[in-house]
């Protein structure tokens, strides 16, 4: 076998070297062979730092290099940037450039840059002979620049390995941004037939190791933008590839109503629809006739996916529209890949400056088992294309559905009961001071639940962001507050119940104290959620799509409220285990037998007393974050958090030996009292 130097280079994270220490030059006893896991990089060197790059070139048919991390000691491939196409000629040859000298590296095309091989190099694309005629294809016409087909078989007889997809998407950017003049039949039949090469099904994991993780936005702008020039041929065109489907028709102010409906190959075994309707009272916006344009993609929501890393799922084809500018509404039906009953659809429109997927930009008007209808607001500079997301984390079930509901009822009309009790009997249950410290912290818990419940319907009636996006922001914000409020007054008791237990000779004025707990219980979340707000919401990252709620996919904003809910947590878990230690000690004179009986009732008791007082209910959302498809975690999760309010007036009111004690003489006095009105 050949023998060649494999130039490896290890860069330790970046969080501790800034510079990676080059490694000497071995020498391999195999050949590499491009598209798959390569024999240099991982058999010369160990893969013992997490994080370690090794970098290592192609094959000698292939120019580029691959890239490798150290994942659980074994080297793994995160970049493939082999190809044997060479762009920069073929672009010459469809162009009505002169060639550009040669030279090794990048070079510019009219302000675009295209890879370039230099001299020497066994790659697609070159011309084989230096004496045609430039502009000329294969077999010496001089149509290229007509139609481009001289450049298809190169393409096609090309292996769709990311290196070469890569170089695809540029040449396709290339092709758009400067030869989309004038766009004919032919021409599009071409730029379809190069984009159907790298949109085909059974290449999708390789979008996965592209250097650009952005190729497949930009794969998208660039077929829009092409195709949004095609010239109509007796006032409509057709134009089928496997993986790309291209329609357009005239359209006027005096027609009904104009559809495209496609139906595609979405890979062996299945195809996919969709839909696109312009409805008739956008039409008769047209102050002329004019052209509408749609293009379809059953796979590049897939791409996306792979690309980005999304952890939400496209769950239709994609949908391109390319209309005047009088147009703005659009309705578009999609069929679902995913058509399980369990699974939240979501219309969105791809926001092709921020290269992401965006609910603003649609509204749902109806969704069933096996498909989505969609109203969109139409954009040319911003929302082109549209699609469905589903999420495997959202579970929307009718037992989850009516639990959260009867138990938001249940815990308002509970909460409102505690409070009024505590109202009654306040004077006669706040005579010491740890009394009054006890219920003065249960007040404000039950104040900071009773008010978060009320604006969790709030933002579930205005979840609309498109239409209400200022009082989404302000509910998410309050929404936000009083959940905080909520565990940092539980936080509040706790320490409470360790000062009672643990500093028994420390005195405490009843003014610090309210002081310290109203600082505790309503400042610190004042100052995190006013931080939020404040550093997310400039950049639009403040709400989440299609929910009044902290936005996590973009900017974490979640982490504001799951970092200090989950700290609280731990800590009166901590709280509670001192609690059940100090009252499992012995008693002077108890028996061994009914001690042990004694002990178990009393720890069994505080237990749950604390667990629904101290916010330890919420550690059960650890496990749906564990297994997020588990309807069991997620129903035991609902029912524990949605009926917190009558669990705070049954142990934390009801189970009070005072308050009942105090309600009885309350009751008592009252038919005294009512006894000598009558007398």
């Amino acid at each position: 076998m050949d023998v060649r130097v494999a130039h490896c280079l290890l860069l330790w994270a970046v969080h501790f070297f800034p510079v990676a220490p080059r490694i000497a030059p071995r020498v391999l006893s195999k050949e590499s062979k491009t598209g798959n896991l390569q024999d240099g990089c991982i058999n010369l060197i160990p893969c013992a730092h997490s994080g370690a790059i090794c970098i290592q070139p192609c094959s000698p048919s292939f120019h580029g290099e691959m890239s490798f991390v150290c994942k659980d000691r074994k080297w793994q491939m995160f970049i493939d940037a082999c190809a044997n196409l060479d762009v920069q000629s073929l672009f010459q040859r469809i162009s009505e450039r002169e060639p550009l000298p040669s030279s090794g590296g990048h070079i510019s095309v009219a302000g675009g840059h295209l890879p370039f091989v230099g001299a020497g190099k066994p790659v697609h694309g070159k011309p084989d002979n230096e004496a045609k005629h430039f502009g000329a294809d294969d077999h010496g016409n001089s149509n290229c620049q007509a139609d481009f087909s001289c450049i298809i078989p190169d393409i096609l007889s090309s292996p769709a390995i990311p290196g070469n997809i890569a170089d695809i998407v540029e040449l396709l950017k290339n092709i758009s941004l400067m030869l989309s003049e004038n766009v004919n039949r032919g021409k599009m039949q071409s730029y379809s037939r190069i984009a159907n090469h790298i949109l085909n099904s059974s290449i999708i994991s390789n979008w996965a190791f592209v250097r650009d993780r952005n190729a497949s936005s930009t794969l998208l702008d660039s077929v829009n933008l092409f195709a949004g020039n095609l010239l109509l041929r007796n006032g409509s065109e057709n134009i089928q590839e496997h993986f790309i489907s291209t329609k357009g028709y005239s359209i006027y102010k005096n027609t009904s109503g104009k559809s495209f409906d496609f139906s595609m190959e979405l890979n062996k075994t299945s195809n996919i629809s969709g839909r696109v309707v312009i409805p008739e009272e956008e039409l008769l916006k047209l102050p002329r006739t004019s052209k509408a344009i749609s293009i379809a993609f059953p796979t590049l929501g897939a791409i996306i996916e792979t690309s980005h890393l999304d952890p939400v799922f496209v769950n239709g084809m994609v949908l391109s529209v390319s209309l005047p500018e009088e147009l703005q509404h659009i309705l578009l039906t999609f069929e679902k890949v995913n058509k399980l009953e369990n699974i939240k659809a979501q219309c969105v429109g791809w926001h092709s400056a921020e290269r992401r997927w965006d609910s603003k930009a649609c509204r749902m008007k109806s969704d069933n088992i096996s498909s989505v209808v969609c109203m969109c607001k139409h954009h040319r500079r911003t929302f082109k294309s549209f699609s469905i997301l589903m999420s495997p984390t959202m579970l929307r079930n009718v037992v989850l559905d009516y639990i959260t509901c009867v138990g938001l009822g249940l815990s308002i009309f509970s909460l409102v009961l505690c409070l009024t009790i505590e109202t009654v009997v306040w004077h006669h249950v706040t005579k010491t001071k740890i009394t009054y410290m006890r219920h003065f912290c249960l007040v404000n818990i039950a104040t900071s639940l009773l008010i978060a419940d009320i604006l969790f319907i709030v933002a579930a009636i205005v979840h609309n962001t498109a239409l209400n996006y200022r009082l989404c922001v302000a509910a998410t914000f309050f929404l936000h507050f009083f959940y905080l409020a909520l565990f940092f007054w539980m936080f509040t008791l706790g320490l409470l119940i360790l000062y009672g237990l643990l500093l028994v000779f420390f005195k405490i004025t009843r003014s610090a104290f309210i002081a310290a707990a109203f600082s505790i219980g309503y400042g610190c979340p004042l100052v995190i959620s006013i931080l939020t707000v404040a550093i997310t919401e400039p950049k639009n990252g403040y709400l989440r799509s299609g929910a009044c709620w902290l936005n996590w996919y973009e900017t974490k904003a979640l982490l504001a409220f799951v970092v200090p809910a989950l700290s609280i947590i731990v800590v009166n878990l901590a709280v509670v285990v001192v609690v059940v230690v100090k009252m499992g000690r012995p008693s002077i004179g108890d028996g061994c037998k009914s001690q042990d009986l004694s002990n178990m009732i009393r720890i069994s008791k505080n237990i749950a007393l604390l667990t629904p007082l101290l916010g330890l209910t919420w550690g059960f959302g650890l496990a749906t974050i564990i297994d997020s498809r588990s309807l069991a975690f997620h129903v035991t999760f609902a029912l524990l958090n949605a009926f917190q309010g009558f669990f705070i007036l049954l142990f934390g009111t009801l189970l009070d030996r005072k308050t009942r004690e105090a309600l009885k003489k309350n009751c008592l006095s009252s038919k005294r009292k009512r006894s000598l009105a009558k007398s």
